[in-house]
């Protein structure tokens, strides 16, 4: 099972965290003068797939792909 916020790839994954880093900075910095700047903050979202929480989140499910089982494996 792929987790809803896991990407196809590190690269893909990193590249959408600094867009939505980019994103979220001209937000701010342009508020001041242009508070519809604030609407950058939406694709900044997109971009995370929801908060720099759940882009963590799917960092770690995405440097974890294919090598965490479905199985538990504790010691007997």
């Amino acid at each position: 099972m792929t987790s809803m916020f896991a990407s196809g790839s590190v690269t893909e994954h990193v590249l959408r965290g600094i867009l939505g880093l980019g994103l979220v900075v001209a937000a701010f910095a342009l508020a001041g003068r242009q508070p519809l700047a604030l609407l950058l903050l939406v694709p900044a979202v997109v971009a995370w797939r929801g908060c720099p929480t759940c882009w963590l989140m799917g960092l770690g499910a995405t440097l974890s792909r294919g090598r965490v089982g479905g199985t538990c494996r504790l010691p007997r």
